[in-house]
């Protein structure tokens, strides 16, 4: 109902309030002995409409109010007794009395009566609204039957569920009930639904209401409640679906009336890791300088580091529409953020030392790196001087304009390292371990496992081959990997980063590793299918692969620290000072001569895990080995 038409309701309502409050106090026959009746009528219909206006009563959308728009009406209400109160006063003083006597009872009983004809009116417009939409849903009903939905989770998100299906008949959906594990709900009436059962009881009420969906309105439960209800609607085989969590809906990405397939992100096989405290207050007031500032990880360090106020935060990436893009997101959500973009290249060390010399930053992240394995055994001059001379070149670039800290992001590829990739991170670590040693400088590595929706990441690949109808393609059937979603990785990357002093090397806790084939599994019965309808092949370990990752070395020494999820590791580091500068050197010139087969020698000869027909040992291993030892 349009609001001018509310107005116009609102007078004749305001009148029998006014006549309702004087016969309360005095009688039917009031009129003929009480002459200022008139005046105040008068006076009532010229005032409170007016007093309406101003408190908002005629701004708001009545099909839709709730408690806080019945609060207007509170106040609205309110303040026009107040004003009529204050023109009584002023007529019964005014020379000549306008009016002569008032019984202050009336001026109570027509707030209680405005008060209650109004907020009626009100209340009866969105009741009339949801009237009509459930009429209109029983028609589209006897049209298409609408699906039965069972609402898991009676709080505020499973109510509001439960509103938007009445008034949206065109989703053609039914809401059922709800299911809540808190057992003083458990019969009552929510939203005018009941609440059937606890959330245990899934498949039994699933399978006596006759239930289509599940629609999973638990935003902030945890990873192993939300498994445990996929299970039981698994177990059931009916469809189900999960509402967005509350930040996702205010950060944009998700709008509230969208149901969105469960993420995988939601169901890791352990806790997650909390990420509440603050742990980049070490860049509070800093220059900040992250390389790969566009990639999944650069993106998230810029983000929580704009959370604790850097001075100045720089972004630096080779590829422009990924810094352009974490750019734009940036300056949207710190406005006041003052941020810098850099397009350039690692490798390149006279541009990089030009940036270094004009931003002088006193803390720098290097997550610039190539990282996909088959691409690199395929391509492994690029992995040389990208993962190797462009650390080599951001370490001395840091070092020579006197950076206080200096973190390295690595890989647990670069464990017992069986692919170029691998081998190119750890020599990536044994620079930066290298460079703290002998400067003294607080320079750290760490190391953490595959993160789950990182650019180009296994589930990202896994979801398009859903989309596609299949197959979904795994390497091997016992391959296994550790897995972290992004926040989780970069909370405990500044966590470690803002505790080391210098060469260590930090290792992210990240549970137990998870089959990749149980991963595929998982994310076909999250999008409501089964492997007859989403196959899964094989296809065979590919170059440079390995079966299962480990996250240090078999003859490493672990030590418990600061952090529960965070481990400091002690590894026997072979390439150090000459042996290790001698090695680089040696990989800079094979690459540059796109020699493939020299690098590949060489890399088998610093890893000895390296296996390849290419890394055999042949003559021209010789010409290099001297440079090496």
């Amino acid at each position: 109902m349009k609001n001018r038409y509310v107005l116009a309701a609102d007078l004749p309502l305001i009148a029998v309030a006014a006549f309702g409050a004087f016969v309360a106090r005095f009688d039917l026959l009031f009129f003929q002995h009480r002459p200022e009746f008139r005046t105040y009528l008068l006076a009532a219909l010229l005032i409170k409409p007016v007093i309406f206006l101003l408190s908002g009563m005629y701004g708001r959308y009545w099909r839709y109010a709730s408690i806080q728009e019945l609060a207007v009406v509170v106040i609205g209400v309110t303040a026009a007794s107040v004003g009529m109160a204050i023109f009584v006063t002023i007529a019964t003083n005014l020379p000549g009395y306008v009016i002569v006597e008032f019984s202050r009872v009336v001026l109570f009983n027509d707030w209680i009566l405005t008060l209650a004809l109004a907020g009626g009116l009100r209340l009866g417009i969105r009741i009339v609204h949801e009237s009509k939409a459930s009429t209109a849903a029983s028609r589209g009903t006897r049209a298409a039957r609408a699906q039965r939905i069972l609402v898991v989770g009676a709080g505020a998100a499973g109510t509001m569920v439960a509103r938007e299906m009445r008034r949206n008949p065109q989703l053609r959906m039914h809401a059922a009930g709800f299911l809540d594990d808190d057992k003083a709900k458990v019969g009552k009436r929510i939203a005018g639904l009941r609440v059937l059962a606890e959330t245990k009881m899934l498949p039994q009420v699933v399978r006596s209401n006759r239930i289509d969906l599940v629609v999973v309105a638990m935003p902030t439960a945890s990873g192993r409640a939300i498994r445990e209800v996929v299970e039981m609607c698994h177990e059931v085989g009916v469809r189900f679906q999960t509402i967005p969590g509350v930040f996702e809906v205010l950060g944009g990405r998700v709008s509230i009336n969208r149901l969105r397939n469960v993420d995988i992100a939601d169901l890791l096989r352990r806790s997650p890791i909390d990420g509440t405290s603050t742990t980049a207050n070490f860049v509070a007031g800093r220059a900040v300088l992250i390389t790969g500032g566009g990639g999944s990880i650069g993106y998230e360090l810029a983000r929580q580091i704009a959370d604790a106020g850097p001075s100045h935060l720089v972004l630096l990436g080779r590829g422009e529409n990924s810094i352009f893009e974490a750019e734009a997101r940036l300056r949207a959500a710190y406005p006041q953020l003052k941020l810098s973009s850099v397009i350039a290249d690692v490798r390149d060390e006279n541009r990089l030392a030009t940036v270094f010399d004009r931003i002088k930053p006193a803390i720098v992240f290097h997550a610039a790196a190539h990282k996909h394995v088959p691409l690199m055994e395929e391509n492994p001059e690029e992995a040389v001087t990208n993962n190797i001379t462009g650390t080599r070149n951001v370490v001395r670039q840091a070092l020579r304009t006197a950076t206080e800290r200096f973190v390295l992001i690595s890989t647990d590829k670069a464990v017992s390292p069986t692919s170029v990739m691998g081998a190119s991170k750890r020599i990536a670590e044994a620079i930066v371990r290298d460079a703290a040693q002998r400067s003294g400088r607080a320079l750290v590595v760490v190391r953490f496992g595959n993160v789950l929706g990182s650019r180009g990441s296994v589930v990202n690949t896994f979801k398009q081959q859903i989309e596609q109808g299949g197959p979904i393609t795994v390497t091997d059937a016992e391959m296994t990997r550790y897995f972290m979603t992004i926040p989780e990785a970069v909370h405990l990357v500044l966590e470690a980063s803002g505790n080391g002093h210098g060469g260590e090397l930090f290792v992210l806790d990240m549970g137990q590793p998870v089959k990749i084939v149980d991963l595929a599994r998982d994310l076909i019965k999250l999008s409501g299918l089964t492997e007859d309808d989403v196959p899964i092949t094989f296809s065979g370990i590919r170059p440079g692969e390995k079966r299962d990752e480990r996250l240090f070395e078999p003859d490493a020494r672990t030590a418990h620290t600061w952090h529960p999820d965070i481990l400091q590791i002690v590894e026997p580091e072979r390439l150090t000072g000459p042996e290790l500068d001698a090695l680089v050197s040696a990989l800079e010139a094979a690459a540059a001569a796109g020699d493939r087969r020299a690098v590949n020698m060489l890399l088998g000869q610093a890893f000895p895990d390296l296996v390849s027909t290419e890394r055999m040992m042949g003559p021209a291993a010789a010409i290099h080995t001297t440079s090496i030892h």
